[in-house]
């Protein structure tokens, strides 16, 4: 049998296994033969190391953890078939119970390590640690469940539930839990609540799980008096918890032990940190380049490059392309040790379905979802080297007996599939090859796909197999020389992601709000928007809600709510604004922006010059106060270049006037209110919607547009490049 044709009697050869079935077809002694092969081979001693995060790291492994369901069947997939499996865990998540410890601890994101946890959880470990046969064993598995995947309601402050984690579970199930871990539960959450000697976390908004982690974690760094903690104490943190809770110690690793953030930039130019704006904002532009921001060298531990380099498989597990997968491949020794293993079958796990703000826009056919060629040639453009030395195999789902109600019912989710476009993939000199690797019973329960652990596992063990047969690793693909600047970003002026919380926090805590609870709302938007410089918060004193009878700014230029006062350096919402919450964002991102332009402005006025008013023109004139009396984050370079880009030209006759002629029936947004406007839509571009149309010719390619359309084009490009570089401080690679 050739390559070609495994793959395409892969289905049947994992029905052959999984059914004892006999095969059918020109190749069924083949097919016999390799099935046989299968079931009586061993992986004992094959030594993988598989990357991920998020649900889909957890599922493959030993299924999905955070299922109710879970408990009922926890000991499948690539977990059972492999023991000498090394799992490393992207660490840039930033949502949920995550984003909150961000917020108080110098950690990584632990999230998706705790899911992972819970699904290495082995049979045989448990009942080593205790004594316990398999009916008590599977009663502790749903006790360990329950409480590592409660979530505590937003707002909560009673510990009790944090010290004594048992209650929790329903009294019956307590006596399943042996003491030791009982003890060790307790010990955990009286560190990390008021009544221990470890940091203080508010339990509102958290999983409990991942206060257990951090407490683990923490708890070490006091006894190791390393502190932030370091790669040994976050590994000895995982592996308290591990040994406890029946997970082999010394297999799960964090990808770095350096916390960090991912910028995302789309193909608008605009460039945003943080991992949830990818889903949260909604660009439908896609992703143009993906980084890792660091506030120093990211630390990769010696026993995770050390197995990579002695694997036998290395995986990619199914997964968000460019929040999962791709922060670890940004990681420049790790993707440098996979490409120096030449001997190790390197498979990538395709997703099934395209992802809203990451895979639904391809950058090769406009609006559409991503193929499964367009996944590997996003790993080309965004890792170091390309992708290279990176993959021999994908691994797809079959799709083809999926019913066409189904895949309605996705679609109607705004979900479409990924599709294996053969023929693009090889020309990447990647085998493709697709399996049937999703439950058939939950597809008839509940009309669902989801990745099936034992057909995953399954389906990877014949590749292995095959691969000893076959050789199914193309011809080399040499990576691409490394760029002068390659490696990690390291921005020395980026803090940990707890300083800039807090120092935002100590400046807004100066400020005066009315109602009070309008600085809680602020903090919260510098959250989610961590483009907001520190500094940007200087140039206000307060906010306020304005009634609407007092409300006297001009709606001659616009209907924005919200706005800077110079004279006050107050911002001032209108109170309808303050009647729904987005809108109060935007608008206190609106006005935030205009802040930062301060009191730049000496005079305003229009003048209707003799010679244009008999024409219908007229001009819109400003004269700029002197440097030193601005208040103004820009210096007087970049702002006098901000002006020329929002289209005012300087006076011949005066350097500090600037000024726009305009015909009576036009308008034009004068350059404060585009600032504040720009300012919100680049953080968010929900916010500021206003320019969402203004800014949408960046949609077109420039070849397609007419010279005067071109010229906007350019001017819009250049003041994206300008809020880039100069307001948010990115850096351009």
């Amino acid at each position: 049998m050739k390559i070609s044709q495994f793959g395409h009697y892969l289905d049947q050869l994992l029905e052959t296994v999984i059914n004892q079935t006999r095969p059918s077809g020109p190749h069924q002694s083949s097919i016999s033969d390799l099935a046989r092969e299968i079931r009586a081979s061993t992986c004992q001693n094959t030594r993988v190391v598989i990357f991920g995060g998020g649900t889909g790291l957890s599922t493959v492994i030993g299924g999905n953890s955070r299922l109710d369901s879970w408990p009922e069947d926890p000991f499948v997939g690539l977990k059972q078939e492999f023991p000498l499996m090394d799992v490393v865990v992207c660490t840039t998540d930033d949502g949920g119970s995550t984003g909150l410890l961000l917020q108080q601890l110098p950690i990584i994101g632990i999230g998706d390590i705790r899911k992972v946890l819970l699904s290495l959880i082995k049979l045989e470990n448990l009942q080593e640690a205790y004594g316990m046969d398999g009916y008590l064993t599977g009663q502790l598995i749903r006790v360990i469940h329950g409480i590592f995947n409660h979530r505590f309601p937003k707002g909560m402050r009673d510990f009790r539930y944090v010290v004594n984690p048992l209650l929790i579970v329903p009294k019956p199930m307590r006596r399943y839990c042996p003491e030791p871990l009982k003890d060790l539960f307790s010990s955990l959450g009286r560190y990390i609540s008021t009544k221990g000697k470890g940091p203080v976390v508010i339990p509102g908004g958290h999983c409990l799980g991942n206060l257990m982690l951090a407490a683990a974690i923490f708890s070490s760094a006091d006894e190791m008096g390393i502190y932030p903690p370091d790669t040994e104490v976050i590994s000895n943190g995982i592996e308290i918890l591990s040994r406890a809770i029946g997970v082999t110690p010394g297999f799960l690793h964090p990808a770095t032990a350096t916390p960090g953030q991912l910028i995302l930039r789309y193909s608008n130019g605009v460039a945003v940190r943080g991992q949830s704006k990818s889903a949260v904002t909604r660009r439908l532009l896609p992703i143009d380049h993906l980084s890792i921001e660091c506030c120093e060298t990211p630390h990769i531990s010696e026993t995770l490059l050390k197995a990579i380099q002695k694997a036998d498989l290395i995986l990619f597990a199914p997964g968000s392309l460019y929040t999962s997968i791709m922060p670890i491949l940004q990681l420049t020794p790790i993707a440098q040790a996979i490409r120096k293993n030449r001997k190790a079958l390197k498979i990538l796990g395709a997703n099934f379905w395209v992802q809203a703000g990451e895979t639904d826009v391809s950058r090769r056919r406009g609006n559409r979802g991503f193929y499964v060629s367009e996944l590997v040639e996003a790993y080309d453009q965004n890792v170091a080297g390309g992708s290279g030395g990176l993959f021999d195999v994908v691994l797809s789902a079959n799709l083809e007996h999926i019913p066409g109600d189904v895949i309605r019912n996705y679609a109607l989710e705004g979900k479409s599939p990924i599709y294996l476009d053969r023929s693009r993939v090889e020309k990447l000199g990647i085998l493709p090859l697709e399996a049937t690797i999703y439950s058939m019973k939950q597809l008839g329960l509940a009309g669902v796909i989801h990745h099936d652990p034992q057909k995953f596992s399954l389906a990877i063990r014949a590749l292995l197999i095959a691969h000893q047969r076959l050789n199914l690793k193309r011809a080399p693909v040499s990576p691409r020389p490394f760029p002068k600047n390659a490696g990690d970003r390291i921005c020395p002026d980026s803090p940990l992601l707890y300083s800039y919380h807090a120092g935002a926090g100590a400046l807004l805590e100066e400020k005066r709000f009315n109602p009070k609870n309008l600085k809680n709302i602020m903090h919260e938007l510098v959250w989610e928007n961590r483009d907001i410089r520190i500094e940007h918060l200087k140039f206000f004193s307060g906010a306020k809600i304005i009634p609407a009878r007092k409300w006297t700014r001009s709606d001659e230029w616009d209907n924005v709510l919200g706005y800077y006062d110079p004279e006050d350096s107050l911002l001032k919402i209108h109170e309808k604004a303050g009647e729904d919450p987005e809108i109060l964002r935007d608008n206190l991102l609106t006005a935030l922006g205009e802040s930062l332009l301060g009191r730049y402005i000496e005079s305003r006025n229009w003048v209707n010059e003799q010679d244009g008013a008999s024409w219908g023109m007229r001009r819109y004139e400003i004269r700029l106060r002197p440097a030193d009396e601005r208040a103004c984050f820009l210096n007087d370079a970049a702002l006098r270049w901000y002006l020329r880009l929002s289209r005012l030209l300087q006076s011949p006759r005066d350097p500090n006037t600037f000024g726009i002629t305009i015909n009576d029936q036009e308008g034009f947004l004068p350059p404060g209110l585009l600032f504040g406007l720009l300012y919100a839509w680049y953080l968010n571009n929900a916010y500021g919607a206003i320019m969402e149309y203004e800014m949408s010719i960046l949609r077109w390619s420039p070849k397609n547009l007419i010279p005067y359309q071109l010229e906007e084009y350019t001017r819009k490009q250049a003041l994206i490049k300008f809020f880039r570089n100069v307001v948010f401080l990115h850096d351009d690679e």
